[in-house]
C-alpha cells in the first residue's frame, strides 16, 4: 500500500499527462500482475469493478467518526482540516500528520485492502462495517488511509481517470491503447483488463450478456446551424427528440420460458425492479439482445398513441426496490428504443448506425406483441413508429421515432416541435457512426438550449471540493414571493459558470457578510444577485418556493441588479406553465 500511495503523490503532483501515464505504467508494470490488476481498479477511483453492482455502502458520517477517532483529532479538528482541502481523504491526511503505525502492525498490502473491501460490502449496518475498517485505518499511515479513504469515496482526485489508467495499461505492457479501451468497454472490469493486456490477449474480450457497457455519449451544440457546420455538407444525420428521462441498457437472453431481462442504468446499477412493467414486453422480444434507449414517463392518449409526461413524474419511480400498484397505475412508462448493441452473439457496435436501425427494426417486427401505432405527424406524439405492448396492451416498449433535415431551417422547426412536446431538444446522429461506449464523441451530436433564465439572489455559500477546496463556490439562491411581503423562497443552488477571479472575489464577500457560520456552510445575507440559466423545472417539495431547477448554470454576476429586483414566484408559475403548454400559471 505504502508503493501505492507514493505513486499516486507522484501522479496527483505532475500536471503532464504524459508524465502521469509514464508514473502509472512503471508501477503498473513492475508488480506481479494480480496485484497490479488490483491497482489498476484502485487508480481508477473504484472498489470494485464497474459492471458489478457491489457498493460499499459507508457513509459519509460513519468514515467521517472513524478518521477521527483513527488520527485521535476531535470532529472541530478534522472539519477545520476538511474546509482547508474540501476533500476527506487529504484532510485525514493533514490530522494524521507524521503519525506512523505501531512497529509491531503489519504493513498493508493491495490484496488485503481488496479483501477488506469486499467484506465491508458483505457486512450489514456501521458497527459491523466499522470493526473492519478501524483496524485498517489503525494500522495505515496518514498518506495510506487517505487512499483508503479516497477509494471508498470513489474518486482519488489525482488527475487519474480511467482513460488515463488504460493509457498506462497500454505503455506498461506494450500493447495499443485502442484495443485497451475496447477491451475494458467490453468487459467493464479494468483489472481483467489489464490482465488481458498482460497476456497479449486482449483480443479475447467479448461482451457479456448482463454485464452493462458504456453509453455513447452526445457533444453539445447550439444552434441548428453549428449542427450542419459540425457534419458537414456530406453526413447523412437523423433527428431524434431528446426526451427527459434516464438513459436504459436492456439485456435480454435466456430460453422461452426462462426468460431473463436485465435494465442497467448509465451508472451501471440494475434497475429493473423499479419498472417491473417494462420486463414482460422486453421478455417478449426474440433472441439474445442488448438495446440502448430511454425510459420516460408515458401518457397513453385515448387516439392510441402517448406523449412524453415531465421528469419530475419519473422521478416518483427512481430509486424504488419495490412499486406499489398505485403507482405503476399513477406514473406509468415506456421504454423508448434507439440502437441495438448486440444481437444473438454477434457484437453491433462496428455497424454504422443506419445498419443498426434496420436491424433494430426488424428484430422488433419478430415479436408476437408487435402494434403499430397510429400515425398523427412526424413525432408529433411518438405515433407511427411500431410498438411492442404489455400484458395489459398498454404502449410499454416503443421504437423511438426519427427524422432527417435537409437545411439549418428544418433542423429548427424540428428544434421548435420537440420543445412543443415538452423534450428537452433534439438529437443528432451520423448514420455511418459506430457505436462508441463510454465516450463523447462528435458523432452523436445533442441541440438543446436553456428553457429560460432567472435573477436570483443567493442565500447561502459552501466550500468546494477538489481545486474548489477554501473556496465558497456551491451557492443557493432564492426567487421573491411578492405575494407574502417578499419573503425569499429557496430554489435551488449551482456551482458552475464563474471564473476563479470570481469566485475569489464573492468568497470575501461571502465571508464579511456571513449571518450564520455552519462550518462547510454559509447563510450569507441575501444581496449578491445572479442571473441563472437551466434546462427545465418541476414541482418539489425540496425547497420553499415549491420547484426546482434542473441542470442550473450561472451566466453572470448582476452587479447592477438590486435584491428587490429579482424575479419572483409569479415569473416561476409563469414558466413552468409556459414549459408545459399551459395557459395559466399553476398555483
Amino acid at each position: 500500500m505504502k508503493a501505492f500511495a507514493q505513486t499516486a503523490d507522484s501522479v496527483a503532483w505532475t500536471s503532464k499527462k504524459t508524465e502521469k501515464i509514464r508514473l502509472l505504467a512503471e508501477y503498473l508494470g513492475a508488480r506481479p500482475v494480480a496485484e497490479a490488476a488490483m491497482a489498476a481498479l484502485f487508480f481508477s477511483g473504484r472498489a470494485f469493478p464497474a459492471w458489478e453492482e457491489t457498493t460499499l455502502q459507508v457513509g459519509g458520517a460513519l468514515l467521517w467518526r472513524l478518521a477521527a477517532e483513527s488520527a485521535k483529532v476531535s470532529d472541530e479538528e478534522l472539519s477545520e482540516a476538511y474546509r482547508r482541502y474540501g476533500d476527506l481523504g487529504n484532510a485525514v491526511a493533514e490530522v494524521f500528520g507524521a503519525r506512523q503505525k505501531q512497529p509491531a502492525a503489519p504493513e498493508i498490502f493491495l490484496p488485503e485492502l481488496a479483501e477488506s473491501f469486499r467484506k465491508i460490502a458483505a457486512t450489514r449496518g456501521p458497527a459491523a462495517k466499522s470493526q473492519i475498517l478501524r483496524p485498517l485505518l489503525a494500522r495505515a499511515t496518514g498518506n495510506e488511509a487517505k487512499y483508503i479513504i479516497k477509494i471508498m469515496l470513489g474518486d482519488l482526485r489525482i488527475g487519474s481517470k480511467e482513460s488515463l489508467v488504460e493509457e498506462a495499461i497500454a505503455k506498461a505492457f506494450e500493447v495499443s491503447a485502442k484495443d485497451v479501451q475496447r477491451a475494458n468497454m467490453m468487459l467493464g472490469d479494468i483489472g481483467e483488463t489489464l490482465c488481458l493486456a498482460a497476456a497479449h490477449k486482449l483480443e479475447e474480450a467479448r461482451l457479456r450478456l448482463f454485464h452493462p457497457i458504456g453509453f455513447m455519449l452526445a457533444s453539445p451544440v447550439e444552434s441548428a446551424e453549428e449542427a450542419f457546420e459540425a457534419y458537414g455538407a456530406e453526413v447523412r444525420f437523423s433527428v431524434e427528440d431528446k426526451y427527459d428521462g434516464i438513459r436504459a441498457q436492456a439485456h435480454i437472453g435466456g430460453k422461452d420460458g426462462h426468460r431473463v431481462v436485465r435494465i442497467f442504468s448509465r451508472t451501471r446499477d440494475d434497475v429493473t425492479e423499479s419498472f417491473p412493467e417494462l420486463v414482460q414486453p422486453l421478455a417478449s422480444l426474440e433472441g439474445e439482445l442488448v438495446l440502448d434507449g430511454e425510459i420516460i414517463a408515458w401518457e397513453q392518449l385515448s387516439d392510441d398513441a402517448g406523449r412524453a409526461m415531465p421528469f419530475a413524474e419519473l422521478q416518483k419511480r427512481l430509486g424504488r426496490k419495490q412499486v406499489a400498484e398505485a403507482l405503476l397505475t399513477s406514473v406509468p412508462v415506456a421504454y423508448l428504443v434507439f440502437d441495438i448493441l448486440y444481437c444473438d452473439g454477434e457484437l453491433m457496435i462496428d455497424q454504422p448506425l443506419e445498419r443498426r436501425y434496420e436491424i433494430l427494426a426488424s428484430r422488433l417486427a419478430l415479436t408476437r406483441n408487435y402494434e403499430p401505432l397510429v400515425t398523427i405527424d412526424p413525432q408529433g406524439k411518438l405515433a407511427f413508429e411500431p410498438s411492442v405492448t404489455g400484458k395489459n396492451h398498454k404502449t410499454e416498449i416503443i421504437r423511438a421515432p426519427f427524422v432527417q433535415a435537409a437545411s439549418p431551417e428544418e433542423l429548427e422547426e424540428l428544434f421548435l416541435m420537440a420543445r412543443e412536446r415538452g423534450n428537452e431538444g433534439l438529437m443528432l446522429k451520423d448514420l455511418q457512426s459506430c457505436y462508441t461506449p463510454g465516450r463523447r464523441g462528435r458523432a452523436w451530436l445533442k441541440l438543446k438550449r436553456e428553457l429560460a433564465t432567472l435573477d436570483v439572489v443567493v442565500t447561502a455559500a459552501e466550500y468546494g471540493h477538489g481545486k474548489r477546496a477554501g473556496v465558497l463556490s456551491d451557492y443557493t439562491f432564492a426567487v421573491r414571493d411578492d405575494q407574502e411581503g417578499n419573503k425569499l423562497l429557496n430554489i435551488g443552488k449551482a456551482y458552475s459558470g464563474l471564473t476563479d477571479v470570481e469566485l475569489a472575489e464573492l468568497t470575501r464577500w461571502f465571508l464579511e457578510h456571513t449571518i450564520v457560520d455552519e462550518g462547510f456552510r454559509r447563510q450569507v445575507e441575501p444581496r449578491i444577485v445572479l442571473e441563472i440559466a437551466f434546462n427545465n423545472m418541476m414541482k418539489s417539495d425540496r425547497h420553499a418556493s415549491g420547484f426546482a431547477l434542473r441542470f442550473p448554470r450561472i451566466l453572470r454576476i448582476r452587479p447592477d441588479k438590486l435584491p428587490e429586483e429579482i424575479d419572483t414566484l409569479a415569473t416561476v408559475r409563469e414558466i413552468f406553465a409556459r414549459q408545459h403548454g399551459q395557459k395559466s400559471p399553476v398555483p
